[in-house]
């Protein structure tokens, strides 16, 4: 039979060679953290290592104990905005523990919140590099606002204090705009934000009604924030074609999402406040092009009326003056034309005078001409005449009125006509 030994003795011999052994106590790691817990005010969790391909290659539990996890959770916290949670990335210092129960776990003591940082700006370069090369980062950010903008598309969480904040603040500016929000109700954080706020831009694209988005919501953990980091939701924003303004968090707060939208404010408060003062603009645009219409109307009017004051003083002496100038251009042409008539018509008078003696003589040549010709004409008509040829002898013989020139047109039994020179004769035909 095999000598064989307890496994709390076998437990209790590894943890003797791990805690004795330098290579395995306050030695600084790499993670990624999953299944982050907090019970009793312990933290306990799962220290994953994945490969570039995100293939998990190593894992190992981990535990924070309470007399140290508030004191690291607010190092963190502090530094990056981001509280010690499932997903993140942490350079921890721990020292491998082996319990008899419970086996074995790294205990971290310490962590270096600057490579927590250095981590999150990377993902968000790299988030930025793959919208820029997606061609779609300054898609958002380049669109045109509308003239006037009234009709608000909000999303937010329903009864959310940032969201009271910005209807309030918007609703009743004292220059009295109107506008028109609605809320798309959406998650604003935790790892389901992302799809509800996309699900609440389809709703609003669906609507083809809207002059703006305005995505809000409050103060609270950073941490809270991280949800506004993620790919797909800043894909989204920067193709949506109508403007976003994103008034996310605090003024320190920045996200993914701040390099997409058109608009980037601090608050809520801040988002209502910028929407009123593009209204102000647009009114005190309005307001002085109404002036410079009122400046140039009066002006019209005002010089109208000097011509009118003109033109009444005119009128009542107006008719005689015209009178009294057309008459003296009458008399100016009476005299002009007598002056004209005596030198022009003794010439034209002389000229008539030969003109009525060649007009005689050319009348009685042309009517001599005119009886000869037609004495001419009715010596050839005479003799052309039917009359004469039927005196030299000849005859013509008809049938129902048409002259017959050949024997083919008449049978036995027709009646012709036949026209001698001086009668004529009715035959039938046998």
């Amino acid at each position: 039979m095999h000598e064989s030994i307890s496994l709390a003795k076998l437990n209790r011999i590894i943890a003797e060679r791990i805690i004795s052994s330098p290579l395995t106590q306050n030695v600084w790691v790499t993670a990624e953290l999953s299944d982050v817990a907090v019970r009793n005010r312990h933290c306990y969790m799962e220290l994953l290592e994945k490969d570039a391909n995100g293939v998990q290659i190593a894992k190992a539990r981990g535990v924070i104990w309470a007399n140290r996890y508030t004191e690291l959770n607010r190092k963190l916290l502090s530094a990056t905005g981001q509280s010690i949670s499932s997903g993140i990335k942490l350079l921890v210092q721990v020292s491998v523990n082996m319990h008899p129960v419970y086996g074995m776990s790294m205990v971290i003591s310490d962590l270096d919140p600057d490579y927590t940082m250095g981590d999150l700006l990377r993902r968000r370069r790299e988030n930025i590099e793959k919208l820029k090369l997606a061609g779609v980062l300054d898609l958002n950010r380049n669109l045109e606002w509308p003239d006037i903008v009234q009709r608000i598309a909000i999303i937010s969480a329903p009864g959310a204090a940032g969201y009271g904040d910005f209807c309030n603040q918007l609703l009743n500016n004292p220059s009295r705009l109107r506008f028109e929000p609605r809320l798309f109700p959406a998650v604003m954080q935790g790892e389901s934000a992302p799809a509800s706020i996309i699900n609440a831009l389809e709703a609003i694209a669906n609507d083809d009604w809207w002059d703006c988005v305005v995505i809000i919501r409050g103060g609270g953990a950073t941490s809270d924030l991280q949800c506004f980091e993620d790919y797909d939701l800043a894909y989204n924003i920067a193709c949506f074609d109508i403007p976003v303004i994103i008034g996310i968090g605090h003024e320190r707060d920045i996200t993914l999402l701040d390099s997409v939208a058109n608009m980037r404010v601090k608050t809520p408060t801040a988002a209502a406040e910028w929407l009123i003062e593009r209204g102000d603009r647009a009114l005190a645009a309005l307001d002085t092009i109404a002036q410079t219409i009122f400046t140039r109307a009066n002006g019209i009017v005002t010089g109208c009326k000097e011509q009118l004051s003109y033109y009444q003083g005119l009128l009542p002496i107006a008719p005689f003056d015209a009178t009294r100038r057309a008459s003296l251009r009458l008399s100016k042409a009476v005299m002009l034309l007598s002056g004209i008539s005596s030198r022009r018509l003794i010439p034209a008078m002389s000229q008539l005078d030969v003109m009525a003696t060649n007009l005689a003589t050319a009348a009685t040549t042309a009517v001599k001409r005119a009886n000869d010709r037609l004495d001419n004409a009715t010596s050839l008509l005479d003799a052309l005449s039917p009359q004469a040829v039927l005196n030299r002898g000849y005859s013509i013989t008809r049938i129902d009125g048409h002259a017959v020139t050949s024997t083919d047109q008449i049978k036995p039994g027709d009646t012709i006509e036949t026209t001698l020179a001086n009668g004529t004769i009715t035959s039938i035909i046998k």
